[in-house]
């Protein structure tokens, strides 16, 4: 019996977080025995470890938007926008199943965000 498309998104958003699941836990780990090394050594590499801090966060962020679609999943409000209510295009849900908004409202609040950004780094 083939999965309906709900069941196979959720299997694609399970195998998603838990390889992003492995990548934090090697990040952390990777992290952790760079903090070890530059302890005993006293010459910390600050751009590497910035930049993996960065990538630790983004895929925070990630792990956290794959989370919210399996919740949405469970309440049955999979595929609708979590801002204006409106279905999700199905082909925005098949490049990117963790996807919670509508192409317009992603596109809306990456705006709002980018706008705040300019004033905070303006002051």
């Amino acid at each position: 019996m083939r999965p309906t498309k709900i069941e196979a998104e959720r299997e694609k958003l399970v195998a998603e977080r838990a390889a992003i699941l492995d990548d934090i836990e090697h990040l952390k780990e990777w992290l952790q025995g760079e903090v070890d090394v530059d302890a005993d050594e006293g010459d910390p590499d600050l751009a590497e470890r910035e930049k993996n801090l960065a990538l630790l966060m983004v895929m925070e962020r990630k792990l956290e938007s794959v989370n919210s679609a399996l919740r949405a999943m469970d309440k049955g409000s999979y595929g609708i926008c979590e801002r204006c209510g409106n279905p999700i295009d199905p082909a925005r849900l098949e490049v990117r199943p963790d996807a919670t908004l509508c192409l317009d409202c992603q596109r809306e609040v990456e705006r709002i965000a980018k706008k705040a950004a300019l004033r905070y780094m303006e002051e």
